[in-house]
């Protein structure tokens, strides 16, 4: 596939772009290529290839999910003695569905 210098200024149009001719001839060229690059991949044969999340095979350095806090009912207590409402160890919010 590839564009037509008319389709450019079309596009240029449609976008509210003020383009001049030279401009317009290197987007051309530019959109050809990117075109050319697309139709180039498609090409590639990746039957039975898994898709992959990163390019890389890199793995996530995670922390272990353990509490760290020593006393967590004195940290819960901090806490609750700024909030507006708490009740049990719970905050209080007011009610947004009917």
């Amino acid at each position: 596939m590839s564009l037509t210098l008319e389709q450019v200024h079309r596009i240029a149009h449609l976008a509210r772009i003020e383009i001049d001719e030279i401009e317009a001839r290197r987007t051309l060229d530019q959109l050809n290529g990117i075109f050319g690059l697309i139709e180039t991949m498609q090409a590639v044969d990746t039957q039975g290839v898994e898709p992959m999340a990163h390019a890389q095979e890199l793995a996530q350095r995670l922390r272990p999910d353990c509490v760290t806090e020593d006393d967590q009912l004195a940290w819960r207590a901090a806490f609750q003695a700024i909030a507006p409402e708490a009740e049990a160890g719970l905050y209080l919010v007011p009610k947004v569905i009917e």
